[in-house]
C-alpha cells in the first residue's frame, strides 16, 4: 500500500512521537494538514447518565497534561515542527471543543499562521447534558489557516457551492456524529476510539482545501479517518499515531477501501478554466449588440455594446464599462461578478450569462 511521493512515505501510517517524526520529514512538502489533537478535557470522575449507567467519556492517558501550561506547551511544540511541512502555499485544520479551541487559536497565530474561518460542526445528535448543569454542548470548532497572510492557499469554492445545492457553503455545517457500522470497535465490541470523527466531515475539508494527488498529513491519526477519506477521494497521505492499537486499527480499515475513480473526484474550479472574455460571446453571436441584460431581480438592466462593454439604463450618467464594473456600479459594491450577475432572456427563461460561457469553454475542450 506504501509508495513514495518526493521522498515522502506516503500512503502509511508512523508510529510514534508525531513532533519527532514532523521535525525529520522534508521541509515544505505538504500541501494540508488535518490535527484532531487532544482535547485536554479536564474530566473530574466519572459521568454518568440518569438511568446510572457510566458515560463511555474520553479519559485515555493521552488527553490529560499537567496543567493549561503544560498543554500550551504541547501544542506550540506540534504546530511549530507543523509549520514547517507545510508548503509556502498550504493550509492546516484544527478540531476542538471549548476546552482547547481558544488555546489553539491563539497560538496558530503567535506562530505566524493567518486564520482564513473557523467552521462550527454543529452536531445532528449531540450527546445530552445528563446533570442539567449547562448548555447541551451540541457542537465542535474547526479552525482553517493558511501558512502566513501571504499564502495562495487552495479553496475549491464551486464544489463547495455545488455540494450545498448550488448555494455558496456557509461556516456552519449540521453533520452527525460517527455511529452505526462507521464506527470502530474492539474486538470487545467498545468503541476503537473515543473521538472518531465522522468521514463526512472530514470529505467536506478535503474537497474544500485540497486536490488530486495531495499530500494531507495527520499528525494524530487515531483510528485513520482522514487516511480513509483521502483515500477514498485521490488524495495521498501520511499519518502519525502514538499508539500502535490505533494504527493497526487504521490499517486494517484503509487497506478495505477503494479510491474513487479519478474523473469522479477531480476538480476543477471556474477560475482555473480557460479565460473567455465578455466580447467572445458577442463574436461568436450567442449575445447581439442591443441585447439587454438584467440581474435576477430585474432591479437594473444594461445594454450590451458591439466593443463588449455594457451601458447602465435608467441612470442620467448613462455608466458604460465591463460586465463586472457596471454591475458594482450599480449595487454600491466594491466588485461584481458580472457572468453571475446578469442574465439574458432565453425563451421565455432568464439565464446568467454565464451559461454561454459554459458553452463555450465546452466547445473548447472538446477541440
Amino acid at each position: 500500500m506504501s509508495s513514495q511521493k518526493n521522498d515522502l512515505p506516503t500512503d502509511t501510517i508512523q508510529v510514534g512521537d508525531c513532533v519527532k517524526i514532523m521535525n525529520n520529514m522534508p521541509r515544505e512538502s505538504i500541501d494540508c494538514i488535518f490535527a484532531d489533537p487532544p482535547y485536554n478535557l479536564q474530566l473530574q470522575g466519572d459521568l454518568h447518565r440518569p438511568n446510572n449507567s457510566k458515560v463511555d467519556a474520553v479519559d485515555d492517558h493521552w488527553d490529560q497534561f499537567e496543567s493549561l501550561k503544560a498543554y500550551d506547551e504541547f501544542t506550540r511544540e506540534w504546530l511549530g515542527a507543523a509549520k514547517k511541512t507545510l508548503k509556502p502555499d498550504g493550509s492546516i485544520w484544527v478540531i476542538g471543543s471549548y476546552h482547547n479551541i481558544f488555546r489553539l487559536g491563539t497560538i496558530l497565530q503567535d506562530l505566524g499562521f493567518w486564520i482564513l474561518n473557523d467552521i462550527i460542526w454543529r452536531k445532528s445528535n449531540p450527546m445530552p447534558n445528563f446533570r442539567g448543569r449547562r448548555f447541551c454542548n451540541a457542537h465542535e470548532t474547526l479552525i482553517w489557516a493558511s501558512k502566513s497572510q501571504e499564502s495562495k492557499y487552495r479553496f475549491n469554492y464551486d464544489a463547495m457551492k455545488s455540494l450545498n445545492e448550488d448555494k455558496q457553503m456557509r461556516s456552519d455545517w449540521y453533520l452527525p456524529l460517527c455511529t452505526g457500522e462507521e464506527r470502530l470497535k474492539n474486538k470487545d465490541g467498545k468503541k476503537a476510539h473515543p473521538t472518531q470523527k465522522p468521514e463526512s466531515l472530514l470529505a467536506r475539508v478535503l474537497m474544500a482545501s485540497t486536490q488530486t494527488d495531495d499530500i494531507i498529513l495527520d499528525p494524530f491519526f487515531g483510528t485513520g479517518t482522514t487516511g480513509a477519506v483521502a483515500k477514498k477521494l485521490g488524495r495521498r497521505f501520511i499519518g502519525i499515531e502514538r499508539e500502535e492499537m490505533y494504527a493497526a486499527h487504521a490499517r486494517k480499515r484503509i487497506s478495505a477501501i477503494k479510491s474513487l475513480d479519478k474523473n469522479l473526484v477531480t476538480i476543477k474550479e471556474k477560475r482555473e478554466q480557460p479565460r473567455v472574455p465578455f466580447g467572445t460571446l458577442i463574436e461568436k453571436g450567442l449575445l447581439k449588440p442591443g441585447t439587454t441584460l438584467s440581474d435576477a431581480k430585474m432591479k437594473h438592466s444594461v445594454t450590451i455594446h458591439a466593443d463588449g462593454s455594457v451601458m447602465a439604463q435608467n441612470r442620467i450618467d448613462r455608466m458604460r464599462g465591463s460586465i463586472h464594473k457596471v454591475g458594482a456600479a450599480l449595487q454600491n459594491a466594491p466588485s461584481c461578478n458580472g457572468w453571475t450577475y446578469w442574465h439574458y432572456q432565453d425563451g421565455k427563461t432568464h439565464k446568467p450569462i454565464d451559461t454561454l460561457r459554459e458553452k463555450i469553454r465546452a466547445e473548447m475542450a472538446s477541440q
